[in-house]
Order: structure tokens, then sequence, then C-alpha cells
């Protein structure tokens, strides 16, 4: 198999939890060599956030079930944050409905583990010679420190991050559905956040957990 080869080689994050996977995709990527140029490695979600936000990234190689990354809300914060970056999951979930939703988060191809080599090669090759996106984020992410909230509000954040209900918000704080919202809206004027994505955007560059 031939790869066309990008105007410069790739920076790749290869974020598993599992070290023999990791291993194993190393071994895969030097059948690209003139494609791929320096490779990260991440265990968890945070740590591929701090990679990010330390040296970037053109590609990412994901898997959906690690620490600290589940579902499409994660995949949808993180197009927001990065427009640019080449989104790869490859999970052992092969669950057509996860599947539809993690690309309209924003992914840009999905394959299962089952898989072999090549389909994660032929995957990497189409990345390489899409059209680069602008690095212009969507929308930019408030500058308001967290420490400017109230605790209240912290706590509405840390829960609305996870995909919490007005409902479940209110069970979880002991306070009212009418309460939680308004506390949610409050939260929203003040970080000048317009939907979930950019709230859980905001929260993943706060490093609390998300769904």
């Amino acid at each position: 198999m031939s790869f066309p080869v990008p105007r410069a080689p790739l920076r790749v994050l290869l974020a598993d939890d599992h070290g023999i996977v990791l291993e194993g995709l190393k071994m895969v990527l030097t059948g690209m060599p003139a494609a791929i140029g320096a490779i990260d490695e991440a265990a968890t979600g945070e740590q591929a956030l701090a990679l990010l936000a330390a040296h970037g990234a053109d590609l990412l190689v994901l898997d959906l079930g690690m620490p600290g990354v589940s579902g499409s809300n994660w995949v949808r914060a993180l197009r927001a944050s990065y427009p640019a970056l080449r989104i790869i999951v490859l999970t052992a979930n092969t669950d057509e409905r996860t599947r539809a939703a993690v690309l309209e988060a924003g992914a840009d191809d999905y394959l299962a583990k089952t898989g072999n080599s090549q389909a994660l090669l032929a995957a990497i090759a189409r990345q390489a010679a899409a059209p680069a996106r602008a690095r212009t984020p969507q929308a930019a992410l408030p500058e308001v420190p967290a420490e400017t909230l109230t605790p209240r509000e912290q706590q509405v954040l840390a829960l609305a991050a996870l995909g919490a209900t007005a409902a479940q918000i209110a069970q979880d704080l002991h306070i009212s559905p009418f309460t939680a919202r308004k506390h949610r809206e409050n939260l929203m004027r003040k970080l000048a956040l317009h939907n979930t994505a950019e709230l859980v955007a905001y929260a993943m560059r706060l490093g609390l957990p998300t769904a």
C-alpha cells in the first residue's frame, strides 16, 4: 500500500490505556516513515489533553473507553477546542449508535479494534491526504478563572460536564429543579457559553471529569 506524503510529517498522539496496544500502534506507524513525525502517548483523557495543550498534534488515535474519556460529548468538546485536529477513534465498542454519535460529534473515522492494521493505515492515509482545516477554535473559550465561580456554580459545572440534567443536578445537590436551572443559566451567562459542547470544553480545560 502506498501512502500520500503530507507537506510535513504528522505529529501523532496515541491515546490508549493499554501499554501493549500503544506499542502495537507505534509498530504499525513505522509503516509510514515519511508521513509520521513525532509520536506522543497518553493513557488517560487528562494526559491526552495535557499533551495537546503542551505540544499540539495533527492526528489523534483515540481509545474511546480509556479513563477520562467517555462518549461523544468528550469528542465534541475536543473538536470545539482543536478544530484542526484529525481524530481517529480506535475502540472495542462496535455499537452502531455509538459510532454514529461519535462521528456526528466530530470524529473523522471510527475503527474497531477487531480490524487489522491495514484498516488503520488506510484511515491515517486518508487523513494525511485530507485538506487542512482552519486552526481557529469554533468558539473562543472564556478566560474566566474557575476561582471566580461560586462554590455552588463550581458544583453545577462539574455535574453538567458529566452530562447531568437539571433534575439530576437538583437531586445531587438537594435543591429544586428550578434552582438548578437558574444556577446553570447563571453559570453559562457568566462564562459566556452558549451550549453544552462549550461547557464541556471549558470543563476539560480545567481538568474536570467529563462525560
